[in-house]
């Protein structure tokens, strides 16, 4: 199978979907991959590099497109490449349909192939593809945040960990899994006061044994979330339903109440954003201030630091790209459940139920396809 694998567009995206190393084992496995010139370039990757590993460099996506049986991103298809999008080529990368009405049914116009990276799921409800991600981007948060309390990016000028004789920042962080793990483990380290979130009581059965004393876990309501938030210093939304849109968390009526100069970092935002107030920012122009609160909303935050995204997003994606460019997307899906929870749209029918449900579009099961 032919793969093609794309420069990112998105504004100030730097990772690319595929590293030297994982080109050399696709093409071991007699898969033709072709590059887009330039597109390791902001990950450290040169394309001498990559025609090293066996890449053939094209300089267009139109090229890419035309030529390659799946192409692979990291970040959707932007309203440039829909047209490129051809009928029954498989398009594998992150989708976050349920946050984009306008991608949806521009995939469902395409009759492609549509393979989400942040829905296949493991049979213990893990996401494998989106785990990595969540990592880096649970660790930025922190960072991000304890960066714009600072007073010259609009904060309140608190310095997370305190000093003696100074008590530390607190954190709020909204949700338990992957990001608000490594958020806490981050803010912990930092020894700011931490209090972690979450709607599932064995969750937090099983955080209380490896988190540090200076976080504090709780069941999470609506009550408590307003509570929490009037004296955080940050807040992190670490919010994820599969495939679904965020819920919203944090209101706009809570920002009156909430310190002057707080930062709220929305790792959400991806799947709509899990506080009211939340619109997408890029990392040029990442905050932006409602009622006094700073907000912080980067769409793809692990694009700051592209080379160790790279690296974690290739680990991960590879053993599927693999499997599906072995067997076909047919195949692969009927031996693989955790690819056939990744199919979204196929052949202009949406095959994962939330996304229908958001749009309230007609669901088809994946069944009747196949």
């Amino acid at each position: 199978m032919k793969v093609g694998v794309l420069k990112e567009i998105k504004t100030e995206e730097n990772r690319v979907a595929m590293t030297p190393a994982g080109v050399e084992l696709m093409t071991q496995k007699g898969h033709p991959v072709l590059l887009e010139q330039g597109a390791g370039l902001g990950s450290g990757f040169s394309d001498d590099q990559y025609v090293q590993s066996g890449a053939t460099i094209l300089e267009t996506p139109g090229e890419i497109y035309a030529q390659s049986e799946m192409v692979m991103h990291v970040k959707e298809p932007l309203p440039l490449e829909y047209r490129l999008i051809r009928e029954g080529q498989i398009v594998f990368t992150y989708l976050h349909l349920a946050a984009n009405k306008e991608l949806t049914e521009a995939l469902i116009t395409s009759k492609a192939v549509n393979i989400a990276y942040e829905t296949i799921q493991k049979p213990d409800g893990s996401l494998p593809l989106l785990t990595p991600m969540s990592e880096i981007a649970g660790r930025m948060s922190i960072q991000q945040g304890a960066k714009f309390l600072e007073m010259v990016h609009g904060g309140q000028g608190v310095l997370l960990g305190g000093v003696p004789g100074v008590e530390p920042g607190t954190v709020v962080i909204i949700g338990g899994g992957v990001v608000g793990t490594n958020a806490a483990k981050m803010a912990c380290g930092l020894g700011a006061k931490v209090y972690l979130l979450d709607v599932s009581l064995d969750r937090l059965r099983y955080l209380s044994d490896v988190m540090p004393s200076n976080c504090f876990l709780l069941k999470s309501t609506p009550s408590l979330i307003r509570e929490t938030v009037n004296k955080a210093d940050v807040v992190v939304g670490a919010v994820l339903l599969p495939g679904a849109k965020a819920p919203n968390l944090v209101t706009r009526e809570m920002l009156s109440a909430m310190k002057p100069g707080a930062v709220m970092v929305d790792v959400a935002i991806d799947q709509g954003g899990c506080f009211e107030c939340s619109r997408p920012t890029t990392h040029s122009e990442p905050v932006y201030a409602v009622d006094g609160v700073v907000h912080y909303c980067v769409a793809n935050m692990p694009g700051a630091v592209a080379k160790t995204s790279t690296l974690a997003l290739t680990n991960a994606t590879l053993p599927y790209a693999l499997e599906i460019a072995n067997k076909g997307w047919k195949k692969a899906a009927r031996g693989n459940k955790e690819i056939a929870l990744g199919l979204n749209v196929v052949d202009g029918k949406v095959t994962y139920r939330s996304v229908a449900e958001t749009f309230d579009l007609e669901h088809t099961l994946l069944e009747d396809i196949m």
